[in-house]
């Protein structure tokens, strides 16, 4: 049973998001985060999370504590 029910296309939308900013707000990390619990993710989703995680790590990505990046 999930506890979190993700938007369509959710995921996406985040990873775009992160990929153009280079920064992660509080909603991204939570979007995140939820997706992460989910057990029927995509692969795909979760390779590409993986791939933020490490962006994250290597310093490409900026946490930030805003709600939302502003463009």
């Amino acid at each position: 049973m999930s506890l979190v029910n993700l938007l369509p296309g959710a995921i996406s939308e985040i990873l775009a998001s992160v990929a153009e900013s280079h920064r992660i707000t509080k909603a991204d990390r939570f979007g995140l985060m939820a997706a992460i619990l989910e057990e029927s993710l995509p692969e795909e989703e979760r390779w590409a999370i993986d791939r933020v995680l490490r962006s994250l790590v290597k310093g490409r990505i900026e946490i930030v504590d805003e709600l939302s990046v502003a463009m």
